[in-house]
C-alpha cells in the first residue's frame, strides 16, 4: 500500500518552512535534507516506497521550493542549518535517522556538531566531507561560482550526468527544480551559498573529527559518476567510521532517480537493524 504524504508549513523564526511527512507517528523518524538545486520533491518515490514502514520527513530550505522567507534573509549554511535546527525542535524530534544529500551534508552534519545525541544514524548520499571526493569541477566552482550553475542545461545534467540509462530519469524533476531557480530572488539566493560553500570545505576536519568521535551507524550509498563528487569521498568515509556500509552504484549525482530500486532496498535493510 503506497502511504499518504501531508503536506504543511511550519513557522521557523518568521520562516514558513515547507515540509511532506509521511508514516507511522511511533516509528523512528528519518530527517531526509535535499540538495541544490533541489528541494523535497526529490524524495517523493522513496517516501512512496518506505513511508508505510518509517516515519519519513522532508523539508525544503530558506531559498528552495515552496519554504518562504522574510525579506532580508541572510543566506548562508549556518543560516540554512539554524532554520532545520527550530524546525526539527518545532516538530518535537528528538532522536532521527539523518539522510544527507549534497547541500544535505552541510547542513546536517552542522545539525550533528550542535546535537550529537539526534542522530541515531545516518544515510549519506553524495554528501561530500573530504578532499578526495571534490572533482576538478567542484574546486575550480566552489571559489568562482557562475551564472551558469542556475541554468536549465545545468540542472537537466546534473540529474542526467553519469547515468547507465536516461530513459530512466523522469524530467519532472529538473523541472520542477529550474521553476524554482526562476522564481524571483532565487538567483541571488543560490550565489550567496553557492559563495558561502567555501565554508563547508573548510569544515571537512572538524565533521571527521565528529564522525570518530561519535561513530553513528552509517550507510553510504553513492552515483559512481557524479561529476562534483567522485566515488572516492564515498570511500573516504571509512577512514573515521570504519564500520560504515558503503555502496557505490553506476550512477550519476541524482542516484535515487535512476536507483531507487536498489537504494530504498538498502535504506530499509540498514533501518530495520536500526530500529
Amino acid at each position: 500500500m503506497v502511504p499518504q504524504i501531508r503536506h504543511a508549513f511550519v513557522d521557523v523564526d518568521g520562516v514558513r518552512v515547507f515540509h511532506r511527512r509521511t508514516g507511522p507517528a511511533e516509528a523512528l523518524p528519518v530527517l531526509l535534507l535535499h540538495g541544490f538545486p533541489s528541494g523535497s520533491h526529490q524524495y517523493r518515490r522513496l517516501m512512496d516506497a518506505l513511508g508505510h514502514r518509517y516515519q519519513m520527513i522532508a523539508p525544503d530550505y530558506p531559498g528552495f521550493g515552496h519554504t518562504e522567507v522574510p525579506a532580508g534573509f541572510t543566506y548562508s549554511f549556518d543560516r540554512l542549518a539554524d532554520v532545520m535546527e527550530g524546525f526539527v525542535q518545532h516538530l518535537g524530534l528528538t532522536r532521527f535517522v539523518l539522510y544527507a544529500f549534497d547541500f544535505g551534508g552541510p547542513v546536517g552534519f552542522r545539525l550533528a556538531e550542535r546535537h550529537p545525541d539526534w542522530i541515531a544514524g545516518l544515510i549519506v548520499q553524495n554528501a561530500n566531507a573530504y578532499d578526495e571526493g571534490l572533482s576538478d569541477l567542484a574546486r575550480k566552482l566552489i571559489p568562482e561560482p557562475t551564472e551558469d550553475l542556475f541554468s536549465l542545461p545545468v540542472t537537466r545534467g546534473q540529474y542526467e550526468g553519469g547515468a547507465s540509462d536516461v530513459s530512466l530519469i523522469a524530467p519532472d524533476g529538473w523541472t520542477l527544480d529550474q521553476h524554482f531557480l526562476d522564481r524571483p530572488g532565487r538567483r541571488q539566493a543560490q550565489f550567496a551559498l553557492a559563495r558561502d560553500y567555501v565554508g563547508n570545505v573548510a569544515r571537512y576536519p572538524a565533521w571527521q573529527s565528529w564522525f570518530r568521535t561519535h561513530q553513528p551507524r552509517t550507510l553510504v550509498v553513492w552515483g559512481r559518476d557524479d561529476a562534483f563528487f567522485p566515488e572516492a569521498g564515498a570511500h573516504a568515509y571509512r577512514r573515521d567510521l570504519p564500520e560504515a556500509e558503503v555502496h557505490v552504484l553506476p550512477t550519476g549525482h541524482f542516484a535515487l532517480e535512476e536507483k531507487l530500486p536498489e537504494i530504498s532496498g538498502l535504506i530499509d535493510d540498514f533501518l530495520r537493524r536500526i530500529t
